[in-house]
């Protein structure tokens, strides 16, 4: 298992009118339920698999994607021999897309089945993943978890950046017959699923994520700041320096036209974004809104995004994560009470 770094975890709070203020984050060693967490398509190991060594690429991701979740919940964060960038980019090349089954599977599940064993001692939990780790982390739910007794102890899912069939109009039925999609902030046992894309850059026509071939199914999308529907304020962690899960990618730090910098690992910008679930001809995603303002003195923009049919994926995680922690943390409570 990969533990979350010891490095600073503090944040700079960006306002509107270019205040900034800092924000300390803490651990709970005494978090009453645990985070199962399966990272995204990031090792940069020659060939098809990686190996089962953390390099700094997965290092890293767990950092931004995993680690803030240590305040409300044990976090376990398994090394697995997951398709590589190369090998993500040769089998695209030649048509193979599916990530949920294979060696990268067999890895997670098998760490899954150490963890009940040796470490969860009936405790309620909560799987985390990304991309890869979302494909991966389905088919666990839907083989493992999905029907079965061990359903009880699933607080929630949270499978970001990954294509997750829904019945259409239906909060079940598709990827799972049991486990239904995440309607309020007090449930449990259910699904937060979605991919994020700009409101100017929508997926298109040969769109990644939010897709589903069957007619009778749609893309499943549960909008972390408002779970009942609607529209909601994002509370997102974005990285201090502008770097985003892949290495190399982002860079600078200018967050206001001040020369004030920020020397903290994550930003918090209040007000600037917000999300919506919507579809278009094409998919089912989680619109985000950015709402900059040229008069005032924060930065009008983020980073984030790749080609359009990936959208922002790269930061689907950081776009909400003060919104999911908050609702792992709800969740947690009202799991517990219901003991």
């Amino acid at each position: 298992m990969m533990a979350p770094r010891p490095i600073q975890r503090s944040t700079t709070v960006v306002r509107a009118d270019g205040t900034m203020s800092r924000e300390e984050w803490r651990a709970a060693p005494n978090a009453p339920i645990d985070c199962f967490y399966a990272y995204p398509t990031v090792s940069t190991d020659p060939g098809m698999n990686s190996d089962m060594t953390p390099n700094e690429a997965e290092l890293r991701v767990v950092h931004q994607q995993l680690a803030r979740f240590a305040s409300v919940c044990r976090v376990y964060a398994p090394s697995y021999r997951q398709v590589t960038l190369a090998g993500l980019r040769e089998r695209r090349a030649g048509g193979a897309t599916n990530l949920s089954q294979g060696l990268a599977y067999d890895d997670v599940r098998s760490a899954f089945h150490h963890y009940l064993e040796d470490d969860n001692a009936g405790r309620g939990f909560v799987l985390i993943g990304h991309s890869q780790g979302s494909y991966v982390l389905t088919s666990l739910v839907a083989q493992e978890i999905d029907g079965k007794p061990l359903q009880d102890r699933m607080v929630s899912a949270l499978l970001l950046g990954a294509t997750v069939p829904v019945a259409r109009g239906q909060v079940v039925g598709g990827a799972f017959q049991r486990v239904p999609l995440c309607c309020s902030t007090t449930q449990t046992g259910c699904v937060v699923a979605y991919s994020a894309f700009r409101s100017t850059a929508p997926p298109p026509g040969g769109t990644l994520f939010g897709r589903v071939a069957d007619p009778s199914m749609a893309a499943a999308c549960t909008n972390p700041a408002a779970l009942e529907g609607g529209s909601g304020e994002l509370h997102a962690y974005l990285s201090g320096p502008g770097f985003t899960i892949v290495s190399g990618r982002g860079g600078g730090s200018a967050w206001t036209s001040s020369s004030a910098q920020v020397t903290t690992p994550f930003v918090s910008v209040p007000g600037l974004l917000t999300a919506r679930c919507t579809s278009n001809e094409f998919a089912t995603y989680l619109e985000i809104t950015v709402h900059g303002d040229p008069a005032d003195p924060r930065v009008d923009d983020i980073r984030g995004d790749l080609t359009p049919p990936w959208g922002l994926h790269l930061v689907d995680a950081n776009l909400a994560m003060g919104n999911l922690v908050d609702l792992v943390r709800t969740q947690s409570a009202s799991w517990r009470s219901s003991r």
